[in-house]
């Protein structure tokens, strides 16, 4: 049987990364960058102002107090005709440029007109060459890069595009994620459960994971434990970039997921992994000349089997589909809070609470008491790895740790532990 890694590397073979596209920034938030993006100009273009005052010369201020004449007014998108020489001063608005001649700008605030053409200036600090006056090029260079590969667009990417006059952009748009519960047990989250039926959890809880991971849910509903239904809902799943399937894949007389799958032209890639929750887990692919592919998780029924099978196997597939680097799932060094006794011979991805206690990464296990224990993973916020076999380990031990996506400890990690 495989373990993670070798499941991992299979998933990093099979999945291909997306074809870049230009688009529009108006289509471009939530897409990934597909390439580098290098300033076209320095930015600001020009020295310009950080506020209105009066554009003159540091030598005129050496005593603190001056009293110079105005010879003109500058305003924003308006270029000034004359220069500043000693003994004068330019009126200056917010983002205008700097007439030649002038070094620094005097705030209003400390200004006083005399007269009509005279502005009396009172200092009450030493101020150096190039006060209040923001340089070209000091926000950026041109042919510097200044934004990265793989990074998300956000509105403050799109501002920044725009200011670089980029009206479109190459982009990895996010991947579409089917998402289709199967069995005859589920019902809507929204129904009461007759006997032996329970509410389908899992659709909601993937859809809000695909979510977190950048990508696109689309949610098929309940597929139940009918060929005919399945086959069809299957078919619908497959025109996306990706689908998952909860239940169904394991060794049951109605788990058909698999033979289905096969059926409709999705070749297996593994089944099974030596992982305690998410053994059952499968992972093929389907191909088609006249389409783009489409890769199919098939994620056990107990919920938290699927959530960790999701944090660990499909979040990388995605990664690996937008061309964000690394795809592998990155593991946080914690220390143990309290001993952890481990048997069976599968490595136990168990959920747990992360924390920083006087700057150390720290982990306590929860009470988790099995697959189908949603409630344990509230309290939780990743899973904390444990080798197979049988071992007690010790308070103070140090072990891998896989943060949750969402996960609201990442903005608190030391910069070199942040995912």
């Amino acid at each position: 049987m495989l373990n993670v890694d070798d499941a991992l590397n299979l998933i990093a073979k099979t999945v291909s990364t997306a074809s870049p596209e230009f688009v529009s920034l108006a289509d471009a938030a939530g897409s990934l960058l597909a390439i580098d993006v290098a300033s076209p100009e320095d930015s600001p273009p020009f020295d310009k102002s950080m506020m209105d005052g009066y554009a003159v010369q540091l030598a005129d201020l050496q005593s603190g107090e001056a009293t110079l004449k105005v010879i003109g007014e500058v305003t924003a998108g308006h270029q000034p005709e004359d220069a500043v020489n000693p003994g004068s001063a330019m009126r200056i608005m917010t983002g205008a440029p700097i007439p030649v001649g002038a070094d620094v700008v005097v705030p209003v605030e400390q200004s006083e007109i005399i007269g009509d053409a005279s502005v009396k200036l009172n200092v009450d600090r030493k101020v150096c060459l190039g006060w209040n006056i923001i340089t070209s090029g000091t926000n950026m260079r041109r042919g510097e890069v200044v934004l990265t590969a793989g990074g998300r667009i956000r509105p403050q990417e799109i501002a920044l595009l725009a200011e670089m006059g980029l009206a479109s952009v190459s982009v990895r748009k996010p991947p579409r994620v089917a998402i289709l519960a199967t069995g005859d047990e589920l019902v809507p989250v929204e129904e009461t459960p007759g006997p032996g039926q329970i509410r389908n959890s899992n659709a909601k809880m993937l859809a809000a994971q695909v979510q977190a991971s950048g990508a696109e849910p689309v949610v098929l509903g309940i597929a139940r434990d009918d060929l005919s239904d399945l086959q069809t809902k299957i078919d619908e799943g497959l025109q996306c970039d990706f689908l998952c399937l909860s239940g169904g894949v394991s060794a049951g007389v109605l788990d058909l997921v698999p033979s289905t799958l096969k059926a409709a032209g999705v070749e297996q890639v593994f089944h099974k992994v030596a992982m305690k929750p998410g053994k059952p887990i499968w992972f093929g692919i389907r191909e088609e000349k006249s389409s783009s592919a489409c890769y199919v998780f098939g994620l056990p029924g107990n919920p938290v089997s699927s959530m960790v099978c999701f944090e660990l196997f499909v979040a990388a597939a995605l990664r690996q589909f937008v061309g964000k680097s690394p795809s592998f799932p990155e593991l946080v060094d914690a220390t143990l809070v309290a001993d952890f006794h481990q048997r069976g011979n599968r490595d136990v991805w168990f959920p747990s609470r992360v924390s920083i206690e006087n700057g150390v990464v720290v982990v306590e296990p929860t009470g988790w008491k099995g697959s189908s224990d949603l409630r344990s993973t509230v309290t939780a916020n990743c899973s904390a790895c444990f080798s197979a076999g049988e071992r007690r380990y010790l308070a103070g031990e140090t072990v891998k740790v896989l943060l949750w996506s969402g996960s609201e400890i990442t903005s608190k990690l030391p910069v070199d532990l942040k995912l």
